[in-house]
């Protein structure tokens, strides 16, 4: 059946980007919920990173997956499934009354988000013509993408004022059923020409095991002892599980990702800077999403307007950036960038306990945010230049995969770091804390959480500067490639710290 002569293709645009736009929402809406599910379900602070890394993990280890599932069992049903596996578990969340089945239920919205989003770029390009067409279809999935961001920061933060933060997760239920049977009714059910041998389940699985191992084994370190039988245990078993993920895509006949493309220098530099950057990143809105609620007393709505300028400033960033490229070699736009966000996360670390928005937030989150936008952009184009055309796709959902992971790992080092600061400060004072020693405890914690992000930064500029060559770049700086790919949800990622 011919998608594009039998179906209105508009209206198959819209029907996804309803989809797409749930998923993005999710992404922000629940940062600012935070404080108020922590105290609602008895979060410690090391496990309410949960909330973010159970969903970022999962979203991660199976995004590949879900676009092969998606050429293979057909797009329209790969939609679906994912359609009702997000809706159901955001009613399993909105109900959830322990922090375990939370923390089970947003896995299960990753592993549903691991399905929609590649199967419904994958149906708006197979859907649009190349050409004019397809060009502004992307259009509106990407100000999907990037409106959906800033939209759920303000959402998020009225749902949970003026109801409950349980909102925001009910708040997909009318939205996920639409889409499943305006879905099931228009979109057609389209499969690849070249259809993959398999999926690759096994590989999925060991790969997100093992990073869901190794996240808990960070965040229990602290607890068990960084030398404990039991971390080096959990250590062993991860890197266990992560090189049965290797051995699994050096054996399999249609891998999930075919291990040969990290020869090509540009594609594993940009990754491994990215994978930098996005650790660093989660420093700025996990912490100052705590701060700006837990210490200066916001609240959530106010915490959502509170961030509409960061949205702002990746936007700009981005838009500089590929002014910049121009204008100079891709190579150096990118630690440009990297030099703004750490300088704005440097700032930040200098939070007082008693700040103000103006003064103490706002320059750090500006900084960072234009920073954020001048890397992601060239950054992008290098990890998908030098690349053949039947490993575009490839490309781009290994960068997305990268940010996740690297959004994840950098969360469970930065939370751990943090609480251990803090538990220090309060058992340095030989006595119970009162609240505004802890508050104060608070604070010195979130300062070594934004300091270690900005070193995380710096790493990243390290690997630009020591691994990626002119070369690399060449045709990017020609101007031969300077559209950037369209990836799955990373502009609501980018202003959300996801």
């Amino acid at each position: 059946m011919s998608t594009r002569s039998d179906t209105n293709r508009w209206l198959v645009l819209v029907i996804v980007c309803v989809a797409q736009f749930m998923v993005v929402l999710d992404a922000t809406i629940v940062n600012v919920a935070l404080p108020s599910i922590q105290q609602a379900l008895h979060f410690s602070p090391s496990s309410l990173q949960w909330i973010v890394n159970a969903y970022t993990l999962v979203f991660g280890g199976f995004l590949l997956l879900g676009g092969r599932a998606a050429d293979l069992f057909g797009r329209q049903l790969l939609f679906v499934v994912g359609v009702v596996v997000f809706t159901a578990a955001s009613l399993l969340n909105g109900l959830a009354s322990t922090s375990n089945v939370l923390i089970g239920g947003r896995a299960l919205q990753g592993l549903g988000a691991a399905l929609v989003s590649p199967a419904a770029l994958s149906i708006v390009t197979t859907t649009f013509a190349e050409g004019r067409e397809r060009t502004q279809a992307l259009g509106v999935w990407s100000a999907i993408a990037a409106g959906g961001g800033a939209v759920g920061l303000v959402v998020g933060g009225f749902l949970t004022d003026v109801l409950s933060w349980r909102w925001v997760f009910f708040i997909n239920l009318p939205i996920g059923i639409a889409a499943v049977i305006l879905a099931l009714r228009y979109v057609p059910n389209s499969r690849a020409a070249q259809r993959p041998e398999t999926v690759d389940v096994a590989g999925a699985v060991s790969v997100t095991a093992g990073l869901l191992v190794l996240v808990y084994d960070i965040v229990k370190a602290q607890e068990y002892g960084w030398t404990s039988a039991r971390t080096l245990g959990l250590a062993a078993l991860a890197a266990l599980l992560l090189a049965a993920f290797v051995a699994i895509e050096h054996r399999s006949r249609a891998p999930l990702i075919r291990l040969s493309i990290f020869r090509t220098r540009s594609l594993t530099a940009a990754n491994g800077a990215m994978l930098f950057v996005v650790a660093g990143l989660f420093a700025m809105f996990y912490f100052a999403s705590l701060y700006v609620q837990d210490v200066l007393g916001y609240s959530p709505l106010k915490a959502g307007l509170a961030f509409l300028p960061v949205t702002a400033g990746i936007v700009i960033g981005a838009a500089l950036s590929q002014v910049a490229i121009k204008a100079m070699s891709a190579r150096r736009v990118p630690l440009i960038g990297i030099v703004l966000a750490s300088g704005g996360l440097f700032l930040l670390a200098r939070i007082p306990t008693h700040g103000s928005y103006l003064p103490d937030l706002l320059p750090g989150l500006l900084l960072m945010s234009i920073g954020i936008g001048l890397v992601f952009v060239p950054l992008t184009l290098i990890a998908t230049t030098n690349i053949e055309s039947e490993d575009a796709g490839l490309a781009s959902g290994l960068l997305n995969t990268t940010q996740q992971v690297g959004g994840a790992l950098g969360l469970a080092i930065l939370s751990t770091l943090a609480t251990s600061k803090t538990n220090s400060v309060v058992d340095a004072l030989g006595h119970p804390a009162s609240a505004a020693e802890q508050t104060v405890a608070q604070v010195d914690g979130y300062q070594t959480a934004f300091t270690t992000g900005a070193f995380l930064m710096l790493a990243a500029a390290a690997v630009v500067i020591l691994l990626i060559r002119p070369a690399d770049v060449a045709t990017i700086d020609e101007g031969e490639s300077l559209t950037v790919p369209r990836l799955e949800g990373n502009a609501s990622r980018l202003s959300s710290g996801r």
